[in-house]
């Protein structure tokens, strides 16, 4: 057998519950051996039993973790990871420790809210030298789409970007302005023969016939803006971040139908968070597109079951979208660190953000969570939007872009132009959804998410995948998302050795301390999960061990690896 024609010394991995995956791609939970080069990172041989530590030399590790799951190591094909520039927000060495916590062997970092973001290749290299020895996981990269830049989509190709992700709304930093229809014709041409993806941020403002518009209709809004350019390049693979309202599912399958290349994820907080339950001033669940109702919720769970037929959402990620604490901000009783106290108050001035001081004197605990409608104004620089008079608004309801914001003027510009700014925090904001950071974190809290809440599910008869129809989508197809399945995504000769140890019996409640991105705040804080990673391989060394020394950090120092191969599927 494999193990005896190696000469080096040889790591095995052997557990009851392994899930691997067959030569036709279809993935199977078995007991099962897995035998793994130390030197190359690499599966050298999959077995379907669970072999005694006597059928190995002497010399190898062995390591028989039965009954825990044995599954790939998750591959997350949409984090923020905002290094350089927004290092306050995250970076590379908190995010990946978060991600191996969670069982995340590889994550791809989207191009912004990095200053420079990734929309030039010299955008990228200045990325790639910043990731250089902070990484606890392998790391791939996006590059983005903006006005302008359709000159550097392909050497950013040639560079080893995993695809391109462009926004249909403003994206909340001035440094990665939102696509037009033109725009995204052109990314789409240029990008046409490519093995690539091209994504979109599928919210856009629809033609105003009346005050008020329906939220999902600035997701159903620009996705038959997209499909319509679609037939533009008609190999090209697109695909849709973030999908939160159901409305576009009918819409996406449709065009599925046609024959267009065109697929979507949704996120764990989608799937696990309802605006039903969201207290008022809770902006830790602030996010765009926002948390949707109790039953748009169900009917995503119901498309997610069909992922393998019909379905059109074929990946679920975190979009781990973090920032300080004091641009969520947060109300006063939310506003506690792991040592109790206030966070601190800070001022953050950095590329197009300009956040003034609260009163230190002047706190209202008054939590305004929706307090007020904006008026949407179509202008040339995107969506404005202004405070009129107080109005209660249902969270579903809210109008959604990144930030809510001010017109001002940049008068260093020779041409000035309307520029959007984060409001400042005042106690009177505090609990504000409108003027909050959208974003929420979760890096490496997927799989105990959904482990959770498809148990729930099927405990009452609901539709709910099992465990393997989560790795298929959370593993398997990011890292075909991505053109990694070649080494990614798979328990599978050849592939790198990434695990994922995975108990799914232990029940525990997330606390603000075992958070291991950057800023401690999260609305899955307090609560209580069914399952829980134990380790994390990553190229067949163990890099994450819950209990174990350094926070579990065994290794003692970062070894994830920048990805720049060129893609070639």
């Amino acid at each position: 057998m494999a193990a005896t024609l190696h000469d080096e010394p040889l790591v095995v991995l052997a557990s009851t519950n392994t899930i691997i995956t067959l030569p036709d791609d279809s993935l199977l939970l078995t007991p099962a051996t897995i035998t793994v080069s130390p030197v190359t990172g690499k599966i050298l041989s999959v077995v379907r039993e669970v072999l005694p530590r006597s059928s190995f030399p002497s010399n190898t590790t062995y390591n028989d973790l039965s009954p825990k799951f044995l599954v790939p190591g998750l591959v997350d094909a949409h984090v923020h990871l905002n290094e350089p520039g927004r290092t306050e927000w995250e970076g590379f060495n908190t995010g990946t420790k978060a991600a191996a916590s969670g069982g995340v062997t590889t994550v791809v970092d989207m191009p912004l809210n990095a200053i420079p973001p990734t929309t030039t290749l010299a955008g990228f290299q200045e990325k790639l030298r910043a990731s250089q020895g902070q990484c606890w996981v392998d790391v791939g990269f996006y590059g983005g789409v903006i006005p302008g830049n359709a000159n550097e989509l392909l050497p950013l190709v040639e560079a080893g970007v995993r695809g391109f992700k462009g926004f249909l709304i403003d994206s909340g930093v001035d440094e990665f302005p939102a696509v037009s229809a033109n725009d995204i014709a052109l990314a789409m041409t240029t990008l046409k023969d490519s093995p690539t993806t091209l994504m979109f941020h599928a919210e856009m403002l629809p033609p105003i016939a009346e005050s008020v518009v329906p939220p999902p209709a600035f997701e159903t809004y620009a996705i038959e803006e997209i499909v319509s350019l679609a037939e533009l390049a008609p190999k090209l693979h697109l695909h849709i971040v973030h999908l939160s309202a159901v409305e576009a599912i009918p819409i996406l399958r449709k065009a599925r139908k046609q024959g267009i290349n065109i697929t979507a994820e949704t996120c764990f907080h989608y799937l696990g968070l309802a605006a039903d339950d969201i207290e008022d001033g809770d902006t830790r669940h602030k996010c765009c597109p926002p948390i949707r109702s109790q039953t748009n919720q169900d009917r995503l769970w119901e498309e997610i079951v069909e992922a393998q037929g019909e379905g059109c959402i074929k990946t679920i990620v975190s979009d781990h979208s973090p920032c300080t604490p004091e641009l969520k901000l947060l109300p006063p009783h939310l506003q506690t660190v792991d040592d109790n106290s206030l966070r601190p108050n800070m001022i953050h001035s950095d590329s197009g953000i300009d956040m003034t001081l609260p009163s230190e004197h002047d706190h209202d605990h008054k939590s305004r969570s929706h307090a007020t409608r904006p008026e949407l104004k179509s202008t040339d620089s995107g969506v404005v939007m202004t405070l009129p008079s107080e109005s209660p608004s249902p969270i579903e309801e809210l109008p959604n872009p990144l930030c809510l914001t001010t017109t001002t003027t940049v008068t260093s510009h020779p041409n000035p132009a309307p520029q959007q700014r984060l409001l400042p925090i005042t106690s009177t904001n505090q609990g504000d959804f409108f003027a909050a950071w959208g974003g929420i974190s979760s890096v490496g809290l997927g799989l105990p998410i959904l482990h959770t809440i498809a148990s729930d599910r099927a405990s009452h008869g609901l539709p709910a995948p099992d465990l393997v129809d989560m790795v298929r989508m959370c593993s398997q197809a990011t890292a075909q998302q991505v053109g990694l399945y070649h080494r990614k995504g798979a328990i599978k000769v050849g592939h790198d050795a990434d695990f994922c140890v995975f108990d799914a019996e232990e029940r525990w409640v997330l606390r603000s301390g075992e958070m291991r991105w950057k800023n401690k705040v999260s609305p899955w804080e307090g609560k209580q999960f069914m399952g829980r990673v134990r380790e994390a391989w990553v190229r067949g060394e163990k890099v994450f061990s819950l209990g174990s020394q350094n926070g579990g950090f065994v290794m003692g120092r970062p070894t994830g690896r920048a990805i720049t191969e060129k893609r070639v599927a």
